[in-house]
């Protein structure tokens, strides 16, 4: 897999990229912002690499990471997964808004940056596959509209932007309203990995879609089990 680096700091992307080369990762290093921007542009001819992941770091030189992801995200779909020292859910929360798939607080142990690399490059190809694969079914929840084929979500006719995972976990919970999902059930179908560590990303996408859909009570939270999806009457 081809993967793009953003990090400031040299001694830091050489160790990283070292032990990403040992594991089967072509590693692009980007340094600033803007060189990160110019690595994600679509080729005029075809002739720029295309990324499996990105690894952005929000500690940049140049511009906010965050500033840099949001317009990451208007350039690709490739999975984005944020590397800072900002461990605050409202800092997590803000850059799954602006289209993060995942985010890593430093300093982070490699096996999980690693099992987190593979998850989103994973649930990419997977939501590929059933973009493609031509099936019709569009979920209706009250004003909640869920496009399965499409991956798209819209309340009352607007348009919600969801990640990757977000679109994963609302479709998840929103095939059988009602039904309480286990977290590990969650984590499994949705993160394709019984990981312990993901439990709080997991806390993070359900507080994520409620600010997105700007429905608090449409996730409800069953204490000490999981989550269900509590249908709107309209």
């Amino acid at each position: 897999m081809r993967l793009l680096l953003v990090e400031d700091d040299d001694h830091v992307a050489a160790a990283l990229s070292a032990i990403l080369a040992r594991h089967g990762f072509t590693v692009t290093h980007a340094r600033n912002g803007e060189e990160a921007l110019q690595a994600v542009l679509p080729a005029a001819h075809g002739e720029r690499p295309s990324y499996g992941v990105i690894l952005l770091d929000l500690g940049l030189p140049d511009q906010d990471g965050y500033q840099v992801c949001g317009r990451i995200r208007k350039l690709t779909t490739t999975p984005v997964i944020m590397v800072t020292a900002r461990a605050d859910v409202r800092s997590r929360i803000h850059g799954l808004n602006l289209g993060a798939d995942d985010y890593v607080v430093k300093p982070y142990d490699t096996g999980e940056l690693l099992a987190r690399i593979h998850a989103v490059s994973r649930r990419s190809a997977a939501g590929d596959e059933q973009t493609g694969s031509g099936e019709d079914s569009t979920l209706r929840l009250g004003s909640v509209t869920i496009e399965l084929p499409t991956r798209r979500v819209s309340v009352d006719g607007d348009a919600v932007p969801l990640t990757r995972k977000e679109f994963d976990l609302l479709a998840l919970l929103a095939q059988r309203p009602g039904v309480v999902f286990r977290r590990e059930q969650i984590i499994s179908e949705v993160w394709r990995t019984n990981w312990e560590g993901t439990g709080r990303t997991l806390e993070v996408h359900v507080a994520s879609l409620r600010s997105k859909l700007r429905m608090p009570a449409l996730i409800e939270t069953v204490r000490g089990v999981g989550y269900r999806l509590v249908a709107p009457t309209a």
